[in-house]
């Protein structure tokens, strides 16, 4: 599905159902340099048990125009402009990593000027603050496809999901290298590798954020991520109003790496 905001085509996948204004909607946000198909398992059930879908390429990503979102902030604004554009009065606002943050601030702008119009909030594989490693940030640059190995080293806890994700053998790590290639191929003109990981070592808005929300959250945490420990979400965690904590044993790249406890957690929360 192509939606156009803020005057450019925004993708959202949508798990093949068409979107009805009736239905809540879910809106999931990826991480850096990836794309709305980490999300395969968890969207398709939600598209087949009573709520819209849109698993969104940020801008300047994947089938998404406009350029890449410099900031979470930036980001943000699209998120509550796609919004807008819908017409959507109930959202659930899910995002993993860099969309964490992303979700995490457009709840608390979205708080001031549509009350309650965003009723839940997940957070998967989150930190506060999300600091990127100077090398990390210089690597991205100076040899990407370097970087994006580093990446899926600390990103993976194992090397082939349960069946229900990506199918029996699959390789997480080799996929997920493919993917965020794919990714960063997309958008010629800027790096968006570079781009999203400034971000996120940039944003000091999480407590003040997190401070302005006041629907419940559910922050689901790998046990073994190198990227996002458990014990970097707990300042968001102690300050959110109404929080719930589900720890699986997973990496990073929890959607993969723990399909189903990631589906069930998002099951047990968000209630159409």
């Amino acid at each position: 599905m192509n939606i156009t905001v803020q005057g450019h085509s925004l993708y959202a996948y949508t798990g093949g159902k068409p979107f009805n204004p009736e239905l809540p909607t879910a809106v999931f946000i990826h991480g850096v340099l990836n794309d709305h198909s980490v999300w395969i398992l968890q969207t398709r059930y939600f598209a087949h048990h009573g709520w819209n879908v849109l698993a969104i390429d940020l801008p300047g990503h994947g089938k998404s125009a406009g350029a890449p979102p410099a900031t979470v902030q930036v980001a943000a604004e699209t998120v509550m402009a796609l919004l807008d554009a819908l017409n959507i009065q109930r959202a659930a606002l899910i995002g993993h990593s860099w969309g964490s943050l992303i979700a995490l601030e457009a709840t608390a702008r979205d708080a001031a000027s549509h009350p309650g119009r965003i009723g839940h909030l997940v957070m998967v594989g989150t930190a506060y603050p999300m600091r990127v490693s100077p090398a990390l940030l210089e690597t991205s640059v100076s040899a990407p496809f370097k970087a994006i190995d580093m990446v899926n080293q600390f990103s993976h806890a194992t090397l082939a999901p349960p069946p229900s994700a990506l199918g029996p053998g699959t390789w997480l790590y080799g996929g997920s290298k493919a993917l965020m290639r794919r990714v960063l191929a997309s958008n010629p003109e800027v790096n968006v590798f570079h781009t999203g990981f400034l971000a996120c070592d940039r944003y000091d808005g999480g407590e003040a954020a997190m401070a302005q929300v006041s629907c419940p959250t559910l922050f689901v945490l790998g046990s073994a991520d190198q990227m996002t420990p458990p014990k970097a979400a707990q300042s968001l965690i102690q300050q959110c109003a109404q929080a719930k904590v589900v720890s699986l044993p997973a990496g990073h790249s929890l959607m993969t790496e723990a399909p189903e406890g990631v589906l069930q957690a998002l099951k047990d929360f968000l209630k159409p």
